[in-house]
């Protein structure tokens, strides 16, 4: 054993990583095996008791796809020819729009580029025109004298923006919605991969992802309007409460307000209606969108959600802020040229840099200057991102927010405000939807067939080539531990292929210790030693055992690189099996081997 600490120092890190990244797999499991045998009120009681730390298991635990767990997967396309047509704006004529028609009937019937398609089409019609004609842009250093050529790649690199902010804003709305773990991915050059796990509600997830993506900037609320209206409301719960309260015993305890009961009226400004937990939002929404309670707010303005907390509880508790702003919006997002993270020449803080056009400068200029003192809310889908003060008449259509909090921040407001702009409409072509019964059924599936292939590759190597074969089943056991734990570390998702794939590399993981083992023989048979059989049998079978794995893991990086969905999930399982299943038959099997044999008048049966 003199020499082999490396060994048992390599097996013992990777197996102690390995549970700490499957622990909460393990832990999430058992909770929700216990939560399934509670009453329905028990466990809604557990659940918002144990939020953070359940919540925390979630997203630690390992992943799985919609085929193991249900949900929706749904195929987005951006509309590219409308995405064109608008960055065309006021240059845009009948000569283009004939083109771009043209252009999309042409790419779709031959299943090639629209943009290339397009430029191809203008230039066979029009040799002597120039696209430029109808394209401008200084950020991209695009004017009248730019090529067709320029111009495409302009184009082609405003699809690929453009397909990034619809992402972000499909990743926000989801976020919201509560679905864990979504996965958003691009198809082609112009579709969007939406992947719902435990999510089977067709109609709201279509509302939810077709929904139009509109940037707003509107007024906040007088803060008497808000201290008037928050008033009246509470005082019509209270008046509730006291008319629902008719035992005296009730009485004597004095019921709650069930509107201050979950919404704090503390709040950091007099914009503010109030604030409550991430949780009991919903809740908020029901009390005040009764009939009655909607009677009692001022019909020019409304009341919505920070889109963000504003601030996390020391047990983990997200509050969000419950806004005034008024209901018409003075400017939409649709004069948003370009947006940027610069920072503050004086105090080095970070802010966001706009450039708006020509109308959206003029409007900004006479908004700003209206308002000075006052705040602004940057509102996206119904949500509130900030709401700045405004310090003096901003013109030339340049603005800047600040007072964030850090870079990341910055960049998070840079692409709401793009997102905002986001001009191609996005339509749904294509959706699946998976049961959780079949989900259940997938798993169950799964997991038999994994343990039979387990038990006969176990009995085959047991009975070919017994105590090796033994050795290698032990070695196969460490080896699932590993693959579960290398996809755990690396936040990857288990789906129905990828279990095909964790049963194939069951299969190729024994496949090393079989060219060993029959190496060891034919070494034993030329009358060498028991001990230096095995060094040969080892030394001479490892150049097989790496040329063949090393090309079967490029070829799962292939699959990974240029494979969609299922295929991916394949793929990660087939290059997290060759990892483990090399350091399995080279490291662990030799130590157990070395181990067995430190007696040299012990020998090791090999068949």
């Amino acid at each position: 054993m003199k020499g082999n600490g490396f060994k048992i120092g390599a097996i013992v890190a990777f197996l102690a990583l390995s549970i700490f990244y499957l622990w909460p797999t393990a832990a999430n499991f058992l909770e929700k095996r216990y939560m399934k045998d509670l009453t329905e009120e028990a466990r809604i009681e557990y659940q918002e008791e144990n939020a953070q730390r359940l919540q925390e298991l979630q997203k630690k635990s390992l992943s799985l796809g919609l085929d193991l767990q249900g949900g929706m997967r749904v195929t987005l396309a951006v509309e590219i020819d409308e995405l064109v047509k608008e960055l065309a704006s006021e240059y845009s004529d009948s000569t283009l729009t004939n083109v771009i028609s043209d252009a999309q009937e042409e790419a779709e019937q031959n299943n090639t580029d629209f943009i290339t398609t397009m430029v191809n089409l203008f230039e066979q019609r029009y040799p002597d025109g120039r696209l430029s004609r109808y394209y401008r842009s200084e950020a991209e250093n695009i004017n009248r004298r730019s090529s067709n050529a320029e111009v495409a790649e302009y184009l082609k690199k405003q699809r690929s923006e453009a397909i990034d902010r619809a992402k972000e804003i499909i990743r926000r709305r989801v976020d919201r919605y509560g679905v864990t773990e979504p996965s958003i991915f691009e198809q082609g050059k112009d579709r969007i991969i939406v992947e719902l796990p435990g999510i089977a509600q067709k109609e709201r997830i279509r509302n939810l992802l077709k929904g139009t993506a509109r940037l707003e900037f509107r007024l906040t609320a007088q803060a008497d309007q808000i201290n008037s209206t928050r008033q009246r409301i509470m005082s019509y719960y209270n008046k509730q409460t006291a008319s629902d309260t008719t035992d005296s015993v009730q009485q004597s305890k004095g019921q709650e307000n069930p509107l201050s009961k979950i919404l704090s009226t503390q709040t950091r400004s007099q914009v503010v209606f109030g604030y409550a937990a991430g949780r009991d939002t919903a809740k908020v929404n029901g009390l005040m969108q009764k009939p009655e309670v909607q009677d009692l707010i001022p019909s020019d303005i409304v009341l919505l959600w920070g889109a963000s907390p504003f601030v996390t509880t020391d047990q983990g508790v997200d509050l969000f802020e419950l806004i005034g702003v008024r209901t018409e919006a003075e400017l939409t997002g649709e004069v948003i040229e370009e947006a940027q993270v610069s920072f503050d020449q004086t105090t080095n803080q970070p802010e966001v840099s706009m450039n708006m056009n020509t109308e959206g400068a003029r409007r900004w200029s006479r908004i700003t200057g209206a308002n000075i003192g006052r705040q602004i809310a940057i509102v996206l889908d119904g949500y509130v991102y900030s709401y700045p003060n405004v310090k003096s008449k901003i013109t030339g259509g340049r603005s800047s927010i600040s007072g964030l909090e850090g870079t990341e921040e910055a960049e998070d407001l840079v692409n709401i405000l793009l997102s905002g702009a986001l001009p191609a409409p996005l339509n749904i072509i294509g959706e699946t939807t998976v049961g959780a019964s079949l989900g259940e059924q997938a798993i169950s599936s799964g997991f038999y067939s994994l343990l039979i292939a387990f038990i006969i590759v176990a009995m085959f190597m047991i009975v070919y080539y017994r105590t090796g074969g033994a050795i290698a089943d032990l070695a196969l056991v460490l080896n699932i531990v590993f693959i579960m734990g290398i996809l755990a570390a690396f936040k990857a998702t288990l789906t129905l292929p990828g279990i095909g794939g964790i049963v194939l590399t069951i299969g190729m993981a024994v496949d090393a210790n079989v060219l060993i083992f029959d190496r060891i023989q034919e070494e034993l048979r030329t009358g060498k030693t028991h001990h230096a059989a095995i060094d040969a049998g080892y030394k001479n079978a490892m150049s097989a055992i790496i040329d063949g794995n090393v090309t079967t893991f490029f070829v799962g990086i292939i699959l990974f690189s240029f494979g969609i969905g299922p295929i991916k999930g394949f793929a990660v399982t087939l290059m997290a099996g060759i990892v483990a299943s090399l350091f399995s038959a080279i490291v662990i099997t030799r130590l157990i081997v070395d181990y067995l044999g430190r007696d040299r008048t012990r020998h090791i049966s090999f068949g």
